[in-house]
């Protein structure tokens, strides 16, 4: 099984991670990868709180991966990586070469960013980071649930809304 997913969702655990992709591909664990949230104790918690009992969820700093990647690519157990920024998969990506898909998944309205899907916004450096993971031969595609069809970067990138 190993990992089943790598995706990048600015709002990390919530029900759309947990139920829309966590039921269909049978989720038994989390790997979140966050500076932050992997050095605060009551955010750990908060996100424990937002999975169902018997979901492990692990918190690293980039830092740790390269490390600690392996154990979790070769886990019998189905997992998903999880990052909030597409800088932080930039940097795993690059670190990592066991890391061969990336889903883009909810990149939400902030300042400066543009809307490619009701459901994406990026900033040029995040599509600039983005192609640079996809030049490094790493399929980017952007879905929000699994139901929904994969939209491949370039055709993702190629799409501008107006919000």
């Amino acid at each position: 099984m190993s990992l089943l997913l790598n995706r990048i969702d600015d709002r990390l655990i919530h029900g759309q991670v947990v139920v829309g992709w966590g039921q269909p591909l049978a989720l038994q664990f989390i790997v979140l990868v966050d500076n932050d949230v992997a050095s605060s104790d009551w955010e750990q918690e908060l996100y424990r709180m937002g999975v169902p009992p018997g979901m492990q969820v692990y918190f690293h700093t980039v830092a740790e991966m390269p490390v600690r990647l392996g154990a979790y690519v070769s886990d019998p157990r189905a997992g998903l990586l999880l990052v909030g920024h597409v800088e932080t998969m930039q940097q795993l990506v690059a670190e990592n070469p066991e890391i061969t898909t990336v889903n883009l998944g909810g990149v939400h309205h902030a300042e400066g960013r543009t809307q490619r899907l009701r459901y994406v916004f990026l900033t040029p450096s995040e599509e600039t980071a983005l192609r640079a993971i996809q030049a490094r031969g790493v399929e980017v595609s952007a879905q929000d649930v699994p139901s929904a069809r994969p939209i491949p970067l370039d055709e993702l990138l190629s799409a501008r809304q107006t919000a």
